[in-house]
């Protein structure tokens, strides 16, 4: 049985080593997973290291980036996120509320979900996701959908990896979530953020890169150029720097994983203010289980005295319903 989160005022985001992440010894898969547990129930937040995606796989995918949103604005638009039924498309500056209580997001974005790694029509159907079935759309822009695809296959691999460790954390058997993903539900943005002068805040803080707000899915895995904007909210109302350390991703629990730990791994508020002056790229990958699979509280992670807080719903339900609520408080660009 776990022990429930305590308040924690923590000050910075810890670096894990994942040098162990497909070790064949157990001790060292059990060590690497004690070190996560810690930073999910203290902080939700941490630092990868020696993750595994090459590097250039990574350059090749945000230089692609770069390249669509240097588009004409009409050529971004025809692919608008508000035209698909399944949020797969562009989202214009403004184009995006996170935080209802702002006036919208200063940042653009693309989004893509699953979709075969040879990107062939013929080999990959439409599959049954339910609530968030449907296939991507692509800008004609060449050059630009292989290496997306080919980071975004890169990074689910990798959280593939990491859900047998998250077992562990929890005192679970490793392969528990083995049948529950068995059909990758990650949703992928490629973001653009403009850059914001410092004393566009000292009156008016309602518009920043991307408002307050928790993730949705099991865990984020996020790429992150040099130019600091990542900040993330400790107990105590303080905004921490999550300061891009290169070589690594940062990762943060999400709102299924929460749900599913009775909020013993909290999903953790975090936002995004580009004050640098400069340009910011980012690419998160938000990694859930099968949109199929109800979330129901872990038995370790619930008791007589901390009974179970959330309702039972498939993670497809939760993830459309947590993205309708987001576009609601936006209007189509």
């Amino acid at each position: 049985m776990f022990i429930p989160r305590v308040d924690s005022t923590f000050e910075e985001i810890p670096v894990i080593d994942f040098t162990d992440l497909s070790s064949s010894d157990t001790a060292r898969r059990i060590a690497l997973a004690e070190k996560i547990r810690d930073a999910c129930v203290n902080v939700g937040f941490f630092y990868m290291m020696n993750h595994g995606v090459p590097e250039d796989v990574i350059a090749n995918a945000v230089e692609a980036g770069k390249n669509f949103f240097s588009l004409p604005t009409s050529s971004k638009t025809d692919l608008d996120i508000h035209k698909s039924t399944n949020f797969k498309g562009y989202t214009a500056l403004l184009g995006e509320n996170t935080d209802p209580t702002g006036r919208g997001d200063l940042h653009e974005g693309f989004d893509i979900g699953w979709e075969d790694a040879s990107g062939s029509t013929n080999q990959n159907p439409s599959r049954d996701d339910g609530e968030m079935s449907g296939t991507n759309v692509w800008p004609d822009l060449p050059g630009f959908k292989e290496p997306i695809l080919s980071y975004y296959h890169s990074v689910v691999e990798l959280g593939l990896k990491l859900f047998p460790l998250f077992a562990l954390a929890l005192d679970l058997p490793e392969n528990f979530f083995e049948n529950k993903t068995t059909k990758p539900a990650a949703i992928m943005r490629i973001l653009h953020y403009p850059p914001q002068s410092p004393r566009a805040f000292d009156h008016d803080d309602s518009v920043i890169g991307i408002g307050a707000h928790t993730d949705y899915e099991c865990f984020t895995i996020l790429w992150q150029d040099n130019v600091s904007a990542l900040q993330v909210q400790n107990t105590g109302g303080k905004w921490i720097d999550a300061v891009p350390i290169p070589g690594t991703f940062v990762l943060n629990i999400g709102d299924q994983l929460a749900r599913w730990t009775n909020d013993i791994f909290k999903s953790t508020v975090h936002r995004a203010i580009n004050k640098s002056g400069q340009e910011r790229y980012s690419m998160p990958l938000f990694y859930g289980v099968d949109y199929n699979v109800p979330l129901e509280p872990i038995p370790s992670c619930v008791s007589s005295v901390m009974p179970a807080k959330y309702e039972v719903i498939t993670a497809g339900e939760y993830v459309k319903r947590r993205l309708e609520e987001t576009y609601a408080h936006s209007v189509e660009k």
